[in-house]
């Protein structure tokens, strides 16, 4: 089924950016235009495919208000710090109707409506949605309405899966889904490590590990069963899984996550107060 969106500006697409462009640039999804903006004109270029108008702003100082004109979606994914002075510079140059959704960590609703009379949205992506396999959590700003938050929804579900949460839910959402694919990256490259430890060849290693994760985690997708079930599967009486899950039980890996995301979760809260 084809998606149709109304026209797009992306002002920053770096990463986050990026990974949404990519989503917006399939098949199924159809935007009256998307305009993107980057610092440089290296970045800009490299974006100029599929019909997608690319601006750099070193070398037009007006970039962002041409990427703004005629944008009912406007995705603010340039870096958390630079956020307040780009909203302040672009505030006057919004369409009365265009929607503002941010996608920079720790930068609230408040600061952004504090700054831009318009509807605003926080968002965090995860950079899966470079392949359509994303999360996306999505608060509200308190001018939105059920309209504005269906055409969120929309233009996130092209990525992936969409999670509304209030906004005291999104940072803790990022510690989980947005930062959640270095955590499984990390674990990739020590076990990938452990395998090279064992003797096999760097190509074995990176077989071995990446299928295994990913023919997991595709197991899971199609199974009726939870990730609990399917591990009690694999792991017979006695034998040298369970062996291997007790040596990992000890290492109280649910209290080292707990660790782990509370510290992300305190950054967050640096970054919101601008540290």
């Amino acid at each position: 089924m084809t998606v149709h969106l109304p026209q797009i500006a992306i002002l920053g697409a770096g990463s986050m950016g990026g990974a949404i462009l990519a989503g917006l640039l399939s098949p199924e999804v159809e935007a009256e235009g998307i305009v993107v903006t980057n610092r440089t004109e290296l970045k800009a270029a490299a974006l100029r495919r599929d019909g997608v108008v690319s601006l750099a702003t070193e070398s037009d100082p007006d970039a962002n208000a041409t990427a703004l004109r005629g944008a009912r979606l406007v995705i603010v994914a340039v870096k958390p710090a630079m956020v307040p002075g780009l909203l302040g510079d672009i505030r006057d140059r919004l369409e009365p109707d265009a929607i503002v959704v941010s996608v920079a960590a720790g930068v609230t609703i408040a600061t952004m409506e504090g700054l831009v009379g318009n509807v605003v949205f926080r968002a965090m992506p995860n950079t899966p949605s470079i392949v359509r396999l994303g999360v996306t959590g999505v608060a509200a700003g308190s001018r939105a309405s059920e309209a504005d938050a269906a055409l969120v929804r929309t233009l996130f579900e092209t990525v992936g899966a969409v999670i509304e949460v209030p906004e005291s839910k999104i940072d803790a959402l990022s510690t989980i889904s947005g930062s959640g694919p270095a955590y499984v990256f990390y674990l990739i490259e020590q076990l990938t490590a452990t395998a090279r430890h064992l003797g096999f060849d760097e190509a074995q290693s990176r077989l071995m590990v990446e299928q295994t994760f990913r023919g997991a985690s595709e197991l899971l997708a199609v199974s009726d069963a939870d990730p609990g079930e399917l591990r009690r599967r694999v792991t017979s009486p006695n034998g040298t899984t369970q062996r291997a899950i007790g040596e990992l039980e000890k290492a109280e890996l649910t209290a080292l996550f707990d660790r782990a995301t509370a510290a992300a979760l305190a950054r967050a809260a640096e970054m919101a107060r601008g540290e």
